[in-house]
């Protein structure tokens, strides 16, 4: 996920509002007792998809891939007043760790977490979403998109994480021999060429496609 020099990276993140002390501690907590800690947002990209919700006033907003629930908390900070965030993961060993810091950031009334399959789970979900956020299993990046474009209301934003998968996007023999790379690039080259859509793909640490319904 390194994709600028490290020292540039360091610069960036001393340059950017800090995150709050419980985003930190999760962080930390995330880090220290959980598998696979690169999969968290972290600060750069935690404070990124807070700006875009504050910009974006959310009165509903779709998560789908939970992980420990730093990214939920970020998008929380800009819901409109009695907004709604629906998040699912299907790892239910997390359920205790997302909730308790969803209850201890106040947003008990305004995040819904489900834990199961999300193509099952997303049909049963209200329609008019203003922003979803995709950072689940790669394989059904595709699958996602189509399932919730209905779902969106006209000028609300898809944005889905790890669309450059740490620069194996562009290399051959990993397009050639991983079905995971060779999904993101066929998500990618899906939403560039919907008409339905405006886009920009921002390299900053994995990648986040960001899509506008038009």
């Amino acid at each position: 996920m390194e994709f600028i020099d490290e020292k540039l990276a360091a610069y960036a993140e001393n340059h950017t509002s800090p995150e709050s002390e419980l985003l930190a501690e999760l962080n930390r907590e995330t880090w220290a007792k959980v598998m696979m800690p690169r999969m968290l947002s972290g600060h750069i990209q935690g404070r990124l998809l807070s700006m875009f919700s504050k910009m974006i006033q959310p009165k509903a907003i779709l998560e789908i891939g939970t992980y420990t629930g730093y990214s939920a908390l970020c998008m929380a900070e800009g819901l409109a007043e009695g907004g709604m965030l629906y998040t699912i993961d299907i790892n239910e060993e997390l359920e205790d760790m997302v909730r308790r810091y969803i209850k201890e950031a106040g947003y008990e009334e305004n995040i819904q977490f489900h834990i199961g399959n999300a193509l099952e789970i997303i049909p049963s979900l209200p329609n008019h979403f203003d922003m979803v956020f995709i950072d689940a299993d790669k394989e059904n990046y595709a699958n996602y998109y189509d399932l919730v474009f209905d779902k969106l209301r006209p000028g609300a934003y898809i944005i889905a994480d790890n669309v450059l998968w740490s620069g194996k996007i562009i290399d051959e023999k990993e397009l050639a021999k991983d079905k995971e790379t060779r999904a993101l690039d066929a998500f990618n080259k899906k939403v560039q060429e919907d008409p339905r859509v405006e886009n920009i793909l921002i390299p900053v640490r994995d990648g986040l496609m960001v899509a506008r319904k038009k």
